[in-house]
């Protein structure tokens, strides 16, 4: 995981070095909550008061050189203006309206105060690590997808165990016996992988995370490998499984198919405000509230 200071204008390479500011700002909603809406307007009216032009349609984000993404909804949102913004080298900040809110930085009642922190540039970039999926075979030869917390394999209906075999750069090195398995990134494993038992992974660790759903092994155990390796995951015992990216997105794959991950060659750009660490955040989010 990189830093980058908040002295930058919004397009790649143009970011590096650039004070000049565009006064272009983009709003991503999430558009099932009010309060998100609400919210939205309000800082469309705060930003305009400063002589800034606020865009909400995303063919008209992508069309400008804007300074920064606002995400207004929960880590859902974010993931997905993240990584859609990742593409065109855009810096976002979630505000949260969601529960947890691992990703989402702000909450409701700093906003303001986080606005006037962008204005004075006063924040960190923060790379995250992304994965490319190719999905070979079956029909859907080089389909792609990228994600930014992870792909989940799952069995499909109420079919028995599967097992998906897992080589690590060409070479056969675990199978997993499981109802699924999860394949994570970092930022990901505050998500399904946390729930289904694997570790909590620090931002600034460059890897990916395998963690089986109830395994039917002793052997089939979480593993961490480096963000270098390519992995193919395959079906090597079962008719079929289902594949989902990010959980929003899912497909069918059947025994003569085969699904490539790597890193991806960009990275999702996460605005840092505040001064909370990753371990006070994961302190903060995961506290036993029994004995509070």
């Amino acid at each position: 995981m990189a830093f980058r200071a908040g002295t930058c204008s919004s397009k790649g390479s143009e970011r590096d070095g650039i004070v000049s500011m565009q006064k272009i700002v983009g709003l991503w909603r999430n558009m099932s909550k009010p309060e998100a809406l609400t919210l939205a307007v309000k800082i469309e009216d705060w930003f305009q008061a400063r002589g800034w032009q606020v865009l909400t349609e995303w063919e008209d984000i992508i069309k400008h050189k804007i300074e920064f993404l606002i995400s207004l909804g929960g880590d859902g949102t974010l993931l997905q203006a993240a990584r859609e913004a990742s593409t065109y080298g855009i810096p976002v900040m979630g505000v949260n309206f969601g529960k947890l809110g691992f990703l989402c930085e702000i909450e409701r009642e700093e906003v303001y105060n986080a606005l006037e922190k962008l204005l004075r540039q006063e924040y960190q970039i923060q790379e995250r690590l992304m994965l490319n999926v190719v999905v070979n075979g079956g029909g859907r030869d080089g389909a792609s997808y990228r994600v930014l917390n992870d792909v989940v394999f799952s069995r499909e209906g109420s079919d028995g165990i599967i097992t998906l075999q897992a080589n690590l750069s060409g070479e056969p090195s675990v199978s997993y016996p499981a109802d699924g398995l999860i394949i994570s990134t970092p930022t990901g494993s505050t998500a399904y992988s946390l729930s289904a038992g694997g570790p909590i992974v620090s931002p600034n660790v460059q890897a990916i995370l395998l963690t089986p759903l109830a395994a039917h092994s002793l052997s089939a155990r979480p593993m961490l490998v480096s963000n270098e390796e390519e992995i193919k995951i395959i079906l090597a015992n079962g008719e079929k499984c289902m594949v989902t990216f990010d959980g929003r997105q899912s497909i069918l794959i059947y025994a003569d198919q085969a699904v490539v991950i790597k890193t991806a060659p960009t990275k999702a750009l996460l605005i840092r405000i505040g001064t909370r660490s990753f371990p006070q955040v994961v302190r903060e989010k995961l506290r036993d509230r029994w004995h509070e």
